[in-house]
């Protein structure tokens, strides 16, 4: 049975793209179907049980979510859909430099999908800019862990 995997961006500077499009050449094939989708185009109907979702989003100003995820947190946020059969991975990108709003994109999205019933598998992956290795590179590593908890994850629950 083939996997689905939709790998939902929100960036501002691309990076967050960047990472999408490494991981996603990285699962594409092999049992898995990838779906890169910039979050300024979704809404909350994205969200189906036959997918499994991974969050890919930095973090900018004072902690805030990128400009092209806005409107789809705050409909998040707003209409909490029950989402108790969804299952999510996250990589939140930031820069410990600003430690009081470190990764807190990733950490907003996480916050709204729990409320929502959602269910993260793994750790969330908080990649820091200022740590000198490429996020793409951080997170093709931390993937591979990543797929082995799904693969353990029935979607049928």
């Amino acid at each position: 049975m083939t996997k689905q995997i939709k790998i939902l961006i929100g960036t501002m500077t691309g990076n967050a793209q960047l990472v999408g499009q490494e991981l996603e050449l990285r699962f594409d094939g092999e049992g898995i179907q990838v779906d890169t989708l910039d979050m300024d185009k979704l809404t909350i109907d994205i969200f189906h049980p036959d997918s499994i979702f991974l969050i890919c989003t930095s973090t900018y100003g004072q902690g805030d979510v990128p400009d092209n995820a806005r409107d789809f947190m705050a409909a998040l946020t707003e209409s909490k859909p029950d989402l108790k059969k969804i299952r999510y991975g996250l990589i939140a990108l930031g820069d410990r430099t600003y430690a009081e709003t470190y990764c807190f994109g990733g950490k907003r999205f996480d916050d709204v999908l729990q409320e929502c019933g959602a269910e993260r598998i793994g750790d969330i992956l908080m990649h820091d800019a200022s740590s000198g290795t490429m996020p793409e590179e951080e997170a093709a590593d931390w993937s591979e862990g990543w797929l082995d908890l799904c693969d353990r994850v029935s979607l049928d629950d």
